[in-house]
């Protein structure tokens, strides 16, 4: 999830009334299983991100991970204020800096939590209910949101959207009144989902066929939509869907990539990332053929969007770039400019 440089109003504002840091030697230090999650989480994006979509292995790295009472800062881009430093860890590889906690325990996001740098907050893989695997993962979802909104036009075009309507928090992403109650919509989403579905599992041969009736259920639901809430649906599948698909894509290439580490491997709930990268798909697909629209709400069009994603892997090789230069819209599955 990806949150604005203003946003997550409530968090922001339990964050501001947290007492401020005394001392490093009051505060608890990182547990080994952060630890090793956090450097194999390091290590693989060192190996694949790159891979996946160039530029991304550039980005900033910066996390907050918040534990029961403190909150340690992993890899700050910048001397940050109200930390107490803990030094240069010799697992992760990065200055590691605390304070008392003040964001909830189970948070997964990216904003500008430290000084104005877009930050992975995130709960331990308990706190998060997610086996180690499946948190480094997560952890990879979110460092993508790093890299989408670290571009330089990415706060001037998100305004130029014109979706705010007056929210200066960020919030709108997360609140923005899209119709998922209208009935005519929920059947237009489903159609659209059940069709991607159905395009993932087909051959070749039938391709083309399964990528028309794509395009003619993105013009049915289109025409169901004013324009606010058809530029906010493509944003969603943009931002979200890329996230979601590059989750899936990291999986798949960690599992050919690298073999994690002896650490990591001896976590009591370790997964392999081909199982990992097994399930994803497999859950994609039975939220596509399960979509719910009006209980799932802004969440039903990330396996939209990564489905879309993944049919672009496979029928348009220049889409990444299309991505980069044309960005808050998918590229369309059947053509072969923009």
């Amino acid at each position: 999830m990806r949150l604005s440089r203003c946003g997550l109003g409530i968090v922001l504002l339990a964050a501001a009334a947290a007492p401020e840091t005394t001392s490093a030697q009051n505060l608890l230090h990182l547990q080994p299983a952060d630890r090793v999650r956090l450097a194999e989480g390091r290590q693989l994006a060192e190996g694949v991100c790159e891979r996946i979509w160039p530029g991304w292995g550039h980005t900033q790295f910066q996390v907050l991970l918040v534990g029961d009472s403190a909150e340690f800062l992993i890899a700050p881009a910048r001397h940050p204020h109200d930390f107490a430093p803990l030094g240069h860890d010799r697992v992760l590889g990065a200055e590691v800096w605390t304070r008392p906690r003040q964001f909830p325990p189970n948070l997964l996001a990216t904003f500008p939590a430290v000084g104005g740098v877009p930050t992975v907050v995130i709960g331990s893989a308990e706190r998060t209910g997610k086996s180690s695997t499946t948190w480094v993962l997560t952890l990879l979802h979110e460092h993508f949101h790093q890299w989408q909104t670290s571009r330089p036009d990415y706060n001037a075009g998100v305004a130029r959207l014109g979706l705010t309507r007056g929210d200066t928090t960020g919030q709108w992403m997360l609140n923005y009144p899209f119709p998922y109650d209208s009935l005519s919509v929920q059947r237009a989403m489903r159609r659209l989902a059940t069709a991607l579905a159905r395009a993932l599992d087909v051959g070749p041969e039938a391709r083309g066929a399964a990528i028309q009736e794509i395009s003619e259920d993105r013009t049915a639901l289109r025409a169901l939509l004013a324009a606010d809430d058809y530029r906010y649906f493509e944003f969603q599948l943009w931002q979200e869907g890329g996230a979601r698909y590059t989750e899936y894509a990291v999986a798949r290439a960690a599992a050919e990539a690298r073999e994690p580490s002896a650490d990591f491997r001896r976590l009591p709930d370790y997964i392999p990332y081909r199982e990992a990268a097994d399930t994803a798909l497999r859950d994609l697909r039975r939220q596509l053929e399960q979509l719910d629209l009006s209980q799932k709400r802004r969440v039903a069009f990330y396996p939209i969007g990564a489905a879309w994603a993944l049919l672009l892997d496979e029928t348009r090789g220049d889409w990444k770039r299309a991505y980069i230069e044309h960005p808050f819209e998918l590229p369309d599955l059947a053509s072969t400019n923009r």
